[in-house]
């Protein structure tokens, strides 16, 4: 909502100071399509060359976060708690041998199927799944864990950085081709110097939209969203860095309870549930789910 309401505010004291100062609204009107096709035209061309087909792809994706915010919410966040407060309370009691069904078909799983939002992110399930699987196989030591699941949360991340580096090297650009349709601009004016000095005018102004495009379109709506992009990739991390939390406080002989209680501060503060949320949340979970 706020980056709707930017965007309105943005062009209305831009252009409104302009038309207020005396401005030629007309000018900018006029050159608008052909200045537009040349910047912006190369803008996506530059970012076509410069990226891979799954950045591309997820750069579109990516214009949802800018106006939707971060996918995860308070509720999910305390999903995520009850999932993991289920999973590590039945390593507890039953053992690991207890958990191979679910975290070899998490589809199938009476767990796991309590959470059909959190079933919908394979790198969470996958994480989960694929830690607890070392757990099963005598890999018990909480360093060695904890660097192999930092290690997964580093190179996920990274790749899900990729739009937003890719979004801010457009707008690092676009600046520089304005002045490419501006200096197209001057060599066309060149072209027409014995025209009367109100011609030359009408096309040098012409001529220096595109720098005015440029400048405008890099730091004024491009160059923000790659930085809020950026700001919502980075806190949707935060999701599963609570499950490295949990699960490692596990394996240092934490209570299921304490072990949640450790990753829920990691939860970003605007959805962080308190103590007695948090607890009341865990003495609604189903009983039957780990079953």
């Amino acid at each position: 909502m706020f980056q709707i309401i930017g965007i309105v505010v943005l062009f209305a004291m831009v252009f409104g100071s302009f038309l207020m100062s005396g401005g030629n609204i007309g000018v900018i009107l006029g050159s608008l399509p052909h200045e537009m096709m040349c910047i912006g035209g190369a803008a996506i061309a530059s970012f076509l060359i410069a990226n891979k087909v799954s950045t591309i792809k997820a750069t579109g994706g990516g214009f949802g976060k800018v106006f939707g915010g971060p996918k995860w919410k308070a509720a999910d966040y305390r999903d995520l708690l009850s999932l993991l407060f289920l999973l590590t309370k039945t390593m507890k009691s039953k053992g690991v041998i207890a958990l191979e069904s679910h975290i070899e078909r998490p589809a199938e799983s009476t767990i796991f199927q309590k959470f059909p939002k959190i079933m919908k992110d394979h790198f969470a399930i996958d994480f989960i799944c694929d830690t607890l699987r070392m757990m099963t196989m005598n890999l018990e030591d909480p360093h060695q864990v904890e660097d192999a699941m930092e290690k997964q949360l580093e190179k996920h991340h990274h790749e899900a950085e990729c739009p937003a580096h890719a979004l801010q090297s457009m707008a690092d650009a676009l600046p520089a081709l304005g002045i490419v349709a501006a200096v197209l601009g001057v060599i066309k004016t060149m072209g027409a110097i014995t025209e009367p000095p109100e011609v030359l005018g009408h096309m040098i102004g012409g001529a220096l939209v595109g720098t005015f495009l440029g400048v405008f379109l890099a730091y004024g709506m491009i160059g923000p969203m790659a930085t809020r992009m950026k700001e919502v990739i980075d806190e949707e991390a935060a999701f599963y860095k609570i499950i490295q939390s949990v699960l490692v406080a596990h394996l240092h002989g934490n209570a299921a309870q304490i072990s949640v209680e450790i990753g829920r501060g990691s939860v970003p503060s605007t959805a962080q549930p308190s103590f007695a949320e948090l607890e009341e949340t865990l003495n609604n979970v189903p009983t039957d789910a780990a079953a």
